[in-house]
């Protein structure tokens, strides 16, 4: 399901990281983060009200001078013009209206997306009424500005009250039979060839359609009478000053990308190995629950010895310890090899993705698991699993009821997750398990 997409946007030190964390973190139902992912806290899907919506933090940007955070704020509010769906642009009461702020309402007010304007840090506005400086903000044009105080939730849940108001329903997944291929990297991977290569290889091109706001191009194709749909991220790449912001657009862009694939095809430079950058992107397909395949890009350009290849695929695990269910293989786009594989495992990880376990075989499975390996226990009591079943596909969602999560190690999790993966493969996507307490009255 595609996402409705909230951007806030805003000058360094105005509380959008405070902002960000709160709905997150202390308001709203978020999505477990997975241990191992590392990646930086831009992203997050969350709901409020019954609405789910992904939150988008442009934080994070620390330039030297005062010339460098003009362009950089003109770049965030250009970004989330491009992908956002409601635009939450935060201001500092404190300090009152800045020169910045001016200069990025002007761009906000040329776009049809709804803004919402937050003039953050209002800390005393239950005791002391409203901040003298808010009324400075009408001089923007954004429509009323709403006080806030981040850090002390005050008026939060009338916020995000507004934030849902204007948002639109999410995109139910589409029905049909074409794969989605998200085509995912940081800059200079070799995207776009690849994308051309796949297209010239198997060029039955339906049509080129615009997707959505997301700035990616859909490109439906057939092969042998499958369908397919290519999701283009190239041109991720802005003209910016600082490395810190290429890096941060690449990423944001993924994000809209990621959300309406299928399956995602991770492309990593065999020269650079796995990034910082890498394992930002590869985190966002990974929690969305997309299937990923790892495609290592210019591969003909490596000196290779005895066990090159081997060793190269240990350091990808070993950095992206969560995404040990994707294939990984090792291509050179510009001489063509193993991308048929590619595709191969593309249309592996999208049927695993929705495969379904008939929950008889479920749980013998299950069992057999308990009588090899027992569960934990603690002061005497034992983790119990009384039955379990598939409640859900793209990812495959597994339920457990058990007697008692506090007994629940993740290790063990994990351990039943193997031997699932073991006995039906589930190669290029995520499997994703809920576990639900069930009194037993012996206990």
């Amino acid at each position: 399901m595609s996402l409705p997409i909230v951007a806030v946007v805003g000058r360094p030190n105005v509380g959008k990281s405070t902002f960000f964390n709160r709905v997150v973190g202390d308001r709203l139902s978020i999505i477990e983060d997975t241990p191992g992912v590392t990646r930086d806290r831009i992203y997050a899907e969350a709901d409020w009200s019954g609405k789910r919506f992904a939150l988008i933090d442009t934080g994070g940007i620390d330039p030297d001078t005062e010339d460098v955070i003009m362009a950089q704020m003109r770049e965030q509010a250009e970004i989330a013009m491009e992908m956002a769906d409601v635009i939450v642009f935060m201001a500092d009461v404190k300090e009152g209206l800045t020169p910045a702020d001016r200069e990025v309402a002007l761009m906000l007010k040329r776009t049809r997306t709804p803004v919402i304007l937050l003039a953050n840090k209002a800390d005393n506005i239950g005791t002391h009424g409203t901040p003298d400086n808010l009324y400075d903000f009408y001089e923007l044009g954004l429509g009323d500005p709403i006080p806030l105080s981040a850090a002390n939730m005050t008026n939060l849940g009338d916020v995000l009250d507004e934030i849902v108001a204007g948002l639109p329903d999410a995109e139910p997944e589409n029905d049909d039979d074409a794969v989605k291929i998200a085509v995912i990297g940081k800059p200079n991977v070799g995207k776009s060839s690849f994308v051309n290569a796949i297209l010239g290889e198997n060029r039955v091109i339906v049509s080129d359609i615009a997707g959505t706001t997301r700035d990616s191009i859909d490109t439906p194709f057939e092969v042998d009478g499958e369908k397919w749909v290519l999701i283009d991220t190239a041109g991720i790449r802005r003209k910016a000053k600082v490395k810190e912001s290429i890096e941060y657009y690449s990423t944001v862009r993924a994000i809209g990308a990621v959300e309406r694939s299928d399956v995602c095809v991770l492309m990593i430079d065999a020269q650079d190995g796995v990034t910082e950058q890498d394992k930002r992107i590869a985190g966002i397909a990974h929690e969305a629950g997309k299937g990923v395949v790892i495609a290592v890009n210019k591969w003909d350009l490596i000196q290779k010895e005895t066990g090159t290849l081997e060793e190269f695929e240990k350091k990808i695990e070993r950095e992206l310890p969560f995404m040990s269910y994707a294939p990984i293989l090792f291509i050179s786009v510009v001489k063509g090899q193993r991308l048929a594989k590619v595709m191969d495992a593309v249309r592996s990880a999208a049927e695993n993705r929705s495969m379904r376990i008939p929950t008889g075989e479920l749980n013998s499975l299950v069992q057999d698991a308990v009588m090899m390996h027992a569960p934990p226990s603690d002061k005497g009591k034992r983790l119990k699993i009384y039955y379990a079943a598939q409640v859900g596909i793209r990812p495959p969602l597994f339920s457990f009821q058990i007697n008692s999560r506090k007994l629940l190690h993740f290790s063990y999790s994990r351990y039943l997750e193997n031997r699932l993966r073991d006995a039906y493969g589930f190669g290029g996507t995520s499997v994703k398990f809920v576990f639900r307490e069930k009194a037993d009255k012996r206990d």
